[in-house]
Formats: structure tokens, sequence, C-alpha cells
């Protein structure tokens, strides 16, 4: 298994990265919010997971061994693979996973592109003892863009978990003015914490 790798982005491809560990170019798949924090040829470790299917291997990244432990905890519940954890990765994090789990909200888990009232009550009955109380530690990936550059990145966030580009519009447009106020308020916007508020809009809709 590959524990991690640390290397440089080499490119960000979607919903992956290309980290060139020196002799080769290895590519990670990632959440939408680690995708949106780092840019090229910035220095990056990630915690990761390799999925073997009978098509193929595949590597993927998370910010920290919390993520990874969750997106591999995930996917012991039947019917749930990879693709799936994912969503649940970039649509709640561990800690909202882990409090909806706990209070049995099936409407949280079911905002998650993929899943339904089914699935999302399959997923709390075979996580209840499984996932563990939140830990509380609220992290969120701040990324480097640009100030006036958000909108485009949330947008890509939206769309890589499985929204239309329209709804993405309307998600970022519906953002409530005191969320927007505090990710944009320092020098760069904070846009893992307005992609889990433009989120927020589409759980409402």
């Amino acid at each position: 298994m590959i524990a991690f790798v640390r290397g440089t982005v080499a490119q960000v491809v979607g919903d992956s990265l290309v980290i060139d560990l020196g002799s080769v170019g290895v590519t990670v798949q990632c959440t939408a919010a680690t995708v949106l924090s780092v840019r090229h040829g910035e220095h990056i470790e990630l915690m990761t997971s390799m999925v073997v299917r009978e098509d193929g291997w595949t590597l993927y990244g998370f910010a920290d061994p919390d993520e990874r432990t969750v997106f591999e905890q995930v996917q012991t519940v039947s019917g749930i693979g990879p693709r799936i954890a994912m969503a649940l990765l970039g649509s709640l994090g561990p800690d909202d996973l882990r409090r909806a789990v706990a209070a049995d909200d099936e409407a949280t888990v079911m905002r998650v592109p993929g899943i339904g009232r089914k699935g999302a009550q399959r997923l709390i009955l075979e996580l209840k003892d499984r996932i563990g109380p939140a830990l509380g530690s609220g992290r969120v990936p701040t990324t480097t863009l640009a100030a006036g550059d958000w909108q485009a990145a949330v947008a890509a966030g939206l769309t890589s978990l499985g929204w239309s580009a329209r709804e993405a519009d309307q998600a970022i447009g519906a953002i409530d003015p005191e969320s927007l106020a505090i990710a944009t308020s320092g020098e760069r916007p904070d846009v893992g914490a307005l992609l889990k508020a433009a989120l927020r809009t589409l759980d409402r809709s």
C-alpha cells in the first residue's frame, strides 16, 4: 500500500492532481476542496489509499489521515464504492458526516449526489458503531486563488461533485451574505468554506 505521496503539483486536472515525485508522476484523485487548495508548482504531501479494480488501480489522496480513515470506513458499507465515498467527503467532510450518522440525519446524507433515502439509511445503520464521534477539527483547506476567482473555483468544485453548471451558479448566488463576508474577508478567499456554504443552499433546494 502507498501510505502517502510527497512532491510537487505538476498538473491540476478536474478532480485529480498529478504529483511529480522526482522520477515519476502519479495521478491522485482528491476531493474538490483539496484540489482547489493547491496550485501548480506547489509542494504537497497527501495521505493516500489505493483502490484496485479489474480495470485499473486508482490512488486517492487526502489532506490528513482522518479523511483517509473515513474514506475507507465508508466503503465498508454495502453498495458504496470509492466514487461515492469521495463524494461524501467532498460534500460533508469527516466531522459533518459523523454528526449526520450520530443524529440519524438522512436528509444531510441524501444531499450527496448518488445517495438516495435507502442508501442513506443503510449508511447510517452500518456506520453507527464504526465511524466514531466528531473530532471538532474544522479543517478546511484554504485556497491560494486570487480574490476574484473564487466563483469559478467553487463552481468547479460543485460540478465535480455531480451538480450541473446551472445548479452550481444558482448555489453560488444563494450563499448567505454572512458566510460570504467571512470567507472573503481575508487576503485570500476561503474556497473550502465557500464550497460548503454553496452546498448548504443546494441542500435546502
